[in-house]
């Protein structure tokens, strides 16, 4: 008896219809792609892992999914800045430094 194995991992052109497009559109937005977090093929394998795409598809539109978006990392001076204007403000009811 045999059974049918549906691949997980796929070549770049079942990516591409994956996304609906033809091998030469994806190969030509593939960098801007990859810059908004698309899954990267396998080093070894140069496969593509359709669940991947799929969870990245849907974490464009995360809160149609009930998902979560992965928060965007801060720059650190911006955040030290934050807190160094925080700490000079004076808070409400003091008199300013002792």
């Amino acid at each position: 008896m045999r059974f049918h194995v549906e691949p997980r991992d796929v070549p770049a052109s079942a990516a591409a219809r994956r996304l609906g497009l033809t091998l030469a559109e994806f190969e030509k937005v593939s960098e801007r792609l990859y810059g908004r977090g698309f899954p990267r093929p396998d080093p070894d394998t140069h496969r593509f892992d359709l669940d991947a795409i799929d969870q990245w598809r849907r974490l464009r539109n995360a809160s149609l999914f009930g998902l979560a978006a992965p928060s965007a990392a801060r720059d650190a001076n911006d955040v030290v800045r934050e807190r160094v204007e925080k700490m000079r403000r004076p808070r409400a009811g003091s008199n300013g430094p002792d």
